[in-house]
């Protein structure tokens, strides 16, 4: 079953340049994943505030993105940018 959800988050003021710097390369990687079915970053309304949109083929392709040794070096940086925690929403398909 798919793992879909919404990560929303603030980043530092003085770190807004640098953290959309490392967006690309976390895009790129995510490309190459076969588990990946979609990854992307947004600006939000509010100063400093971002969101990512992540969805997976699965949970385990999910922990399999977040432990890819590509993305390791790149989250551990954009974990340093981030102004406190984040809140992941998750969706949900909607059945008719």
């Amino acid at each position: 079953m798919p793992t879909t959800f919404l990560s929303r988050f603030k980043v530092k003021p003085d770190k807004d340049a640098e953290f959309v710097e490392l967006i690309g390369a976390m895009e790129d990687n995510a490309r190459r994943e076969p588990d990946t079915l979609q990854y992307k970053f947004y600006r939000l309304e509010e100063p400093n505030a971002f969101a990512v949109y992540e969805s997976f083929t699965s949970e385990e392709a999910d922990k399999a993105h977040q432990e890819n040794p590509e993305n390791a070096p790149v989250i551990a940086k954009m974990i340093e940018c981030i102004d406190g925690t984040y809140h992941r929403e998750y969706l949900y398909d909607v059945k008719s």
